[in-house]
């Protein structure tokens, strides 16, 4: 399908989608989360093993834009290209629901935010909370349907509105950094000097995985790019550009307060910090730019839900409703069931102990199956099918990358630790209804035998998952 010269979006528009569905709310509790589990070795350890191996992923990202143009819907449209309609399914739905928490994340984290003004809202999951954040939820809903590309040129402004604040953090920063307490910071200080390096390097993957979701973003968003080669030149420049901030957000904390004290601030983190250099002001300063930034991902996100299931309908691995759209071109079926999905999990929220933590780690989780059947068809590519284009010498790089890339999304699957793979099979699982639905639509065979092999494995994860919720062997 074509789409008409309006809806075509530049490249400064795909590098504001890359960078606008990165940096949202996991750049402002950095300065938490890693000193919870990390000091200042173990944490950069940490940002060069996922900025090297999410920078693989970019450059697979890459490659198949350039190599395989006709596949228009990024991470789901490869899985399927390379295993088949099940598992590019399940791709598709594990990004879908991935945008899904993400959104609910970012939701939690403003009131979160408020809450420190306004008690009622609590961590962002009190009743109270969820209702306004219900009220947002369905306000964006109907600003999207007005038009795609209207939402991504709000999308464009917004982005650029919440670099601002985060530059000035850096700066300010960077003004109150003590080489004294970053030195006493390097291996963690009291409560972590007989951890591991390892272990502790380990506990930060899921949070660094969060805080790169979106680097496929230009990717997803493919067929509405006015030119094929700015996909992968915008997922290069916008992958680059949040991996600088995130790093320095980071380790300039460690330069302001002692490890134990960065674990203890209530999120947004990057507020306790700011605070602790220019007074009170600076929390709320980070407040506002938090909620721009939140506001901004999760605008990105929506369309980013949207377009997954749009065009994974159009492929015919979902039910035929979802490639509706309305009068502005809008995949309008998809939005409505995405923010079902975002409402129900909203509600969860409430019976959640730790709701921020918990949806950020479950988005992680999520990602990773649609990133590894992603990097490992770049690697069946470069394998199998090598580029008659390219030097030798080009191959031989394109088969590296794609290798790396796989072994860092398997190995993030270890890392995360069984809990989060189990409960990503909750979602999994049962949505496979829409696949059934979707193949009985079209009058094929619901599964192939091994597709039915990977379907009964999931049933028995899923099922292992509820009995050990039941029993609280797994606590939300």
């Amino acid at each position: 399908m074509t789409e008409p010269p309006a809806q075509r979006l530049a490249l400064p528009a795909l590098i504001a989608m890359v960078v606008g569905s990165m940096v949202g709310a996991g750049i402002f509790s950095l300065p938490q989360t890693f000193g919870r589990v990390t000091g200042g070795v173990g944490a950069l350890i940490a940002w060069a093993i996922a900025g090297g191996g999410m920078l693989m992923l970019a450059l697979v990202f890459q490659t198949l834009a350039r190599r395989k143009p006709g596949l228009d819907a990024g991470v789901y449209a490869y899985a399927k290209a390379g295993f088949g309609n099940y598992p590019g399914f399940l791709s598709a739905l594990g990004y879908w629901a991935v945008c899904c928490l993400g959104n609910v994340s970012y939701w939690v984290l403003i009131q979160s935010t408020l809450g420190a003004y306004y008690p009622v809202l609590g961590d962002g999951s009190t009743v109270t909370a969820v209702a306004i954040s219900s009220v947002g939820l369905w306000t964006v809903h109907f600003l999207i349907l007005r038009g795609v590309k209207q939402a991504a040129a709000l999308n464009t402004i917004v982005t650029v509105a919440k670099i601002i604040p985060i530059i000035l953090f850096l700066l300010f920063a960077l003004y109150g950094f003590d080489a004294a307490i970053f030195y006493d910071n390097l291996d963690g200080g009291p409560g972590l000097d007989n951890a591991p390096i390892l272990e502790q390097v380990r506990g930060t993957m899921l949070v660094t995985v969060f805080v790169f979701v979106g680097i496929e973003g230009a990717s997803v968003y493919s067929r509405y790019a006015r030119r094929r080669a700015d996909v992968g030149l915008a997922t290069i420049l916008g992958f680059a550009g949040v991996l600088s901030l995130l790093v320095l957000v980071t380790m300039l904390s460690y330069g302001v307060l002692l490890r134990p004290d960065l674990a203890a601030l209530r999120n947004p983190s990057m507020a306790g910090v700011l605070e602790a250099v220019v007074g009170r002001w600076g929390a709320v300063f980070v407040s506002v730019g938090l909620i721009i930034s939140v506001l901004g991902a999760y605008l990105a996100w929506s369309l980013l839900a949207a377009e997954v299931l749009f065009s994974a309908a159009r492929m015919e691995s979902m039910p035929a409703f979802l490639a509706r759209e309305n009068r502005n071109r809008v995949p309008s079926a998809a939005l409505w069931l995405t923010n079902g999905l975002v409402q129900a999990f909203l509600i969860a929220m409430i019976f959640a102990e730790e709701a921020f933590i918990l949806a950020v780690k479950l988005t992680s989780s999520m990602i990773l199956l649609p990133y590894l059947l992603t990097a490992a068809y770049a690697l069946k590519l470069a394998w199998l099918e090598p580029d008659p284009t390219e030097t030798a010498r080009a191959r031989r790089g394109d088969f590296i990358r794609a290798t790396l890339a796989t072994i860092y999304a398997a190995g993030l699957i270890y890392a995360g630790g069984l809990k989060f793979l189990l409960l990503s099979l909750l979602i999994y699982a049962p949505g496979t209804i829409l696949f059934a639905i979707a193949q009985r639509e079209r009058g094929h065979r619901i599964f192939t035998t091994t597709e039915a092999i990977l379907f009964a494995i999931l049933i028995a994860g899923a099922a292992l998952a509820f009995a050990a919720l039941q029993t609280g062997a797994i606590r939300l």
